[in-house]
């Protein structure tokens, strides 16, 4: 029983890690890619088309933030925890 909950911690870690992982790379990609967006769209026309993936992007990465630091503004904190712990409790499995 004790090495199936280390067993899940450490999974429930390493899915964490992850994410976080993953919300850095996200974020990598934004610094690099939106600024150089910004330099094309200066050198090619007047409208400022760049701003457009600039935002969406940003509100993504903003949202991949939130995730991945546990911060989940629709299904709430340990969300997946507790409905893991009520279809456990029910017989009719």
């Amino acid at each position: 029983m004790e090495n199936n909950i280390q067993s899940d911690r450490y999974l429930r870690a390493r899915r964490k890690v992850e994410c976080i992982k993953g919300f850095y790379t996200n974020l990598l990609a934004y610094i690099i890619v939106i600024p150089f967006l910004a330099w094309l769209n200066w050198r090619t026309t007047s409208f400022p088309w760049a701003v457009f993936p600039a935002i969406g992007w940003g509100f993504g990465l903003a949202m991949h933030g939130l995730q991945a630091y546990g911060y989940d503004l629709i299904l709430g904190k340990d969300w997946e925890a507790r409905k893991i712990r009520e279809f456990m409790s029910k017989d009719d499995l």
